[in-house]
């Protein structure tokens, strides 16, 4: 198993349970900060491959301010970076709102669909963003809105329009207005940060003098799960991301560790070392009470994540003499093992269908993340890189987000579930460390 200092401090490396302890004689007191700070590194994407099927559309700038043009350069960047998408040029265009559907002259240009709309401000410095989509093979409108909202949500607004248009033309709903987060270590800091889904638009949760791990969202993306080391060992907290407001929901003797919530957002599983071994418990999200124990092993249990129905665990072990996964059910019972390909096999995900599982595994000397159709026992490789870790699935199940080492440099990456699109998203200045999808929100 890896025991590099890099790994030490990734909850989703198995290798984390066999390491803790050399921490312990450095940790000193961490310094919180409120939700709100930007963040001063800056995200660039990079995109490569295309998707089984591309939807050739058009983006017109957006008339009215000039913030049009910034409009549907997020919009386009939203459809290009999901590989599903072939952008037709718009050049030469005068669109407004109100402009009827050239559905004739969309056809001959190549476009399936048409997207364009205006932005207007208001007295009191709000935008008003009117967008309209048209399909030009079936000669009809799909869809329009109206948004309201200040400058600061310009983008969030531009991100909403983006999920529109993916979903009326594929018929999945679109991420594009969801939230990742990832902890960045810079120098001897790490922070917790959150941004777009994207990787624009990045603030500061939480910063630190010592490790910070494991964050999870909650179902409804108001609360973050995370480990932190600030009190000399690693505690397992719950912290509300409109007031900064946090609390211990674990702080036993030993190693509290690998938050992952119930699909109801009441119940935490956590890793314990307070009887021995790591061990896989449940506990109150609210309160931390209420601890009741699930996995019982000679060895190491770990890295637990709840199936989509609640009613199970899946789990890291190395209850056969390796690294695999298994399921268990919440009451117990024995676990089931689940990967038989290769001999480590880490950081399991379940995709939102319950269909697919993500796992960190290991080939020819290599950590790439792989998809593991529960139903079948199909196996493929998502990802290329020598030391790819953390995967974590888009809420619509399309994308899986993951953290890689390109160039000798720690990075936020992707690939589409089929593994026919990747990008990455370069941090300039920083390490950028466990990351994880956040759910949809408000439709």
């Amino acid at each position: 198993m890896k025991s590099d200092p890099q790994h030490m401090i990734r909850p989703h490396s198995f290798s984390i349970f066999y390491s803790l302890r050399s921490w312990l004689k450095m940790l000193v007191l961490s310094t919180l900060l409120g939700l709100g700070f930007v963040a001063n590194a800056q995200l660039r994407v990079d995109i490569s491959g295309t998707g089984a099927q591309q939807y050739p559309v058009a983006i017109a700038d957006f008339s009215g301010d000039s913030a049009g043009a910034q409009v549907a350069e997020i919009i386009r960047a939203d459809l290009t970076r999901s590989g599903q998408f072939r952008l037709i040029s718009t050049s030469g265009t005068n669109l407004t709102y109100a402009t009827p559907i050239a559905y004739d002259e969309w056809r001959t240009r190549g476009a399936d669909f048409i997207a364009y709309g205006t932005v207007t401000r208001a007295g009191d410095g709000r935008y008003e963003i009117k967008y309209r989509l048209g399909d030009t093979v079936k000669r009809g409108s799909l869809d329009e809105i109206t948004i309201v909202g200040s400058d600061k949500e310009l983008r969030r607004m531009s991100h909403q329009i983006a999920d529109r248009i993916y979903e009326k033309i594929t018929g999945i709903r679109g991420v594009f207005s969801t939230r990742i987060a990832y902890v960045l270590k810079r120098g001897k800091t790490y922070e917790l940060q959150i941004a777009d889904a994207d990787g624009q638009n990045p603030q500061v949760a939480l910063r630190s003098g010592e490790p910070i791990i494991s964050p999870a969202w909650s179902p409804d993306g108001s609360r973050l799960a995370y480990v932190s080391f600030e009190s000399g060992k690693p505690v397992v907290y719950v912290h509300q991301l409109s007031t900064s407001k946090r609390f211990p929901v674990a702080n036993y003797k030993g190693n509290n560790s690998a938050p992952a919530w119930s699909p109801d957002g009441n119940t935490l599983a956590v890793v314990l070392t307070r009887d021995g071994l790591s061990q896989i418990y449940l506990v109150n999200a609210n309160d931390g009470g209420n601890l009741r124990r699930v996995t019982r092993s000679p060895l190491i249990d770990t890295e637990p994540t709840f199936s989509p129905d609640g009613r199970s665990i899946f789990f890291t072990s190395d209850r056969s003499g390796s690294p695999q996964i298994y399921q268990v059910g919440l009451d117990g019972g024995e676990p089931r093992r689940v990967t038989f390909n290769g001999s480590y096999n880490i950081s399991p995900r379940v995709s939102p269908d319950g269909k697919t599982l993500l796992t960190v595994t290991r080939r020819d000397g290599s950590y790439r993340v792989a998809s593991l159709n529960l139903t079948n026992g199909a196996e493929s490789l998502l990802t290329q890189g020598r030391d790819d870790q953390s995967p974590s699935f888009a809420p619509n199940g399309m994308q899986v987000l993951y953290a890689a080492v390109q160039g000798g440099k720690s990075v936020l990456a992707g690939v589409s579930s089929d593994g026919r699109v990747r990008q990455t998203l370069s941090v300039l200045n920083g390490e950028i460390r466990e990351p994880t999808w956040g759910p949809f929100t408000n439709k």
